[in-house]
C-alpha cells in the first residue's frame, strides 16, 4: 500500500468545513522512538508512521484563536485559549498519514467538553499561560485547577530565523493533513486543510516536562532532536471517514512507502 507523500501543501483541499480554528505562536518539540515502543499506543487500523525507520514523539504548546463550528468566524472570547498537545505519527491501511493525539491540555472549560465528548479526543482542562518577552516565549501548564495535583510543563524558546526549506524531517513532523481518532469501536480519519506552515529556527531555553510520561510515554532524557518555532495558520477541519483495518500478514497491498516530500 502506497503511503501518501508529506508535502507543504494540503493534498486534499477541505470543501466543507465542521471545524475551523487558528493556531498560533506554536513551539514543536521532538523526540525520535523507536515505532514498538508506541505502536500499542495507536487506534485500530494504524500503525506508527516512520521516517528511515524512526517515529517521533511531539509537545506542542500553542496559542488556539477563533474555534468554531462550520465555515463561520469563530468566537471570540471562548474560542481563544492557550494549548499543549502530546502527539504521536500515524499511517493507516488507506496511507493516510496523520496525527495521533495522546494529550490535549487546554484552559477553556466548553471546548475540553466539546473535545471529549464531541470528537472523542482526549482533553483535559487545565491552567495554562504563554508569555512572550524580549523575544522570548514561556508557555507553562499545570493540569487541573489546583497547585500540585497533576502533572506540569514549562517551555521557554527563542524563535530565530525563518527557514525557506524545510527538510524531510521538518516536514514529516508538521505537514499533518488529519488525525486518527477512536471514535465509538472504530477509529476514524479526520482530514485538515491550511496554508503551509511558515516555520522559524527556535532555540530551546528550558524545558521542564511531565506531560509526556503522563501520557503513557517513555521518558526522554535527551534534548529534543528538532525545536521549531511557527507564527500560526488558520486550520479548517473536514468530515470524518472510517478507516479500514489493517489486511492481515500476507495480504498487504503491493508498492512501497514513499520517502516524505517525493
Amino acid at each position: 500500500m502506497e503511503t501518501e507523500p508529506i508535502t507543504p501543501s494540503t493534498p486534499r483541499p477541505v470543501r466543507r468545513p465542521a471545524l475551523v480554528q487558528g493556531r498560533h505562536e506554536l513551539t514543536f518539540l521532538h523526540w525520535p522512538v523507536e515505532p514498538e515502543r508506541v505502536a500499542a499506543l495507536l487506534p485500530a487500523g494504524t500503525r506508527p508512521d516512520t521516517l528511515d525507520g524512526v517515529t517521533y514523539v511531539g509537545l506542542v504548546p500553542f496559542l488556539m484563536r477563533g474555534v468554531g463550528l462550520g465555515p463561520g468566524p469563530g468566537l471570540p472570547y471562548l474560542g481563544t485559549f492557550c494549548e499543549t498537545n502530546v502527539r504521536l505519527y500515524s499511517v493507516d491501511g488507506q496511507g493516510r498519514r496523520g496525527v495521533v493525539f495522546r494529550s490535549l491540555d487546554a484552559t477553556r472549560l466548553l471546548p475540553v467538553l466539546m473535545g471529549r465528548f464531541g470528537v472523542r479526543l482526549p482533553y483535559v482542562w487545565s491552567s495554562m499561560r504563554l508569555r512572550r518577552e524580549n523575544g522570548v516565549l514561556t508557555y507553562t501548564c499545570r493540569r487541573g485547577r489546583r497547585a500540585g495535583r497533576g502533572p506540569t510543563s514549562r517551555v521557554v524558546v527563542r524563535p530565530a530565523a525563518a527557514i525557506a526549506q524545510p527538510t524531510a524531517l521538518e516536514l514529516f513532523l508538521t505537514a499533518r493533513w488529519g488525525m486518527h481518532v477512536p471514535w465509538h469501536g472504530r477509529t476514524v480519519h479526520l482530514p485538515n486543510e491550511h496554508a503551509p506552515w511558515p516555520l522559524h529556527r527556535a532555540e530551546l531555553l528550558d524545558l521542564d516536562d511531565d506531560l509526556i510520561t503522563a501520557a503513557g510515554l517513555p521518558p526522554m532524557p535527551q534534548p529534543p532532536v528538532s525545536v521549531l518555532y511557527s507564527p500560526g495558520v488558520t486550520v479548517r477541519f473536514g468530515a470524518p471517514s472510517t478507516v479500514r483495518p489493517t489486511p492481515a500478514p500476507g495480504r498487504q497491498c503491493p508498492g512501497r512507502q514513499r520517502s516524505p516530500g517525493h
